[in-house]
């Protein structure tokens, strides 16, 4: 193997490692199109149906299986999504288009 592929698994295992966990979604689970922002943070997203949700209920959703595509992580005592981490840059939520919720 070479040294460059040795980096990008280790790379990807460090940043799964950032998840508290990666739940098993359901085969009709929705993906995240966009993020709802208000001032810069991130409140919501936009799911592929059209709808949108506040960070809790996008957590929760993702823990039964509803999202798929994301793990849950947290910062302080504040749970939020992040996407899955893998080859691709344009699939993270970070490169996601704000909406309005």
């Amino acid at each position: 193997m070479s040294s460059n592929n040795k980096d990008t698994e280790f790379s990807s295992a460090l940043a799964k490692n950032t998840l508290d966990e990666i739940p098993a979604p359901k085969s009709d689970a929705k993906e995240i199109v966009g993020l709802v922002k208000h001032s810069g943070k991130t409140e919501g997203y936009q799911l592929s149906d059209g709808s949108t949700v506040s960070k809790e209920e996008g957590v929760r959703m993702a823990r039964d299986g509803e999202i798929k595509g994301v793990g849950v992580a947290h910062r302080k005592d504040t749970e939020y999504l992040k996407s899955i981490p893998d080859d691709s840059e344009g699939n993270n939520l970070g490169s996601l288009p704000s909406v309005s919720g």
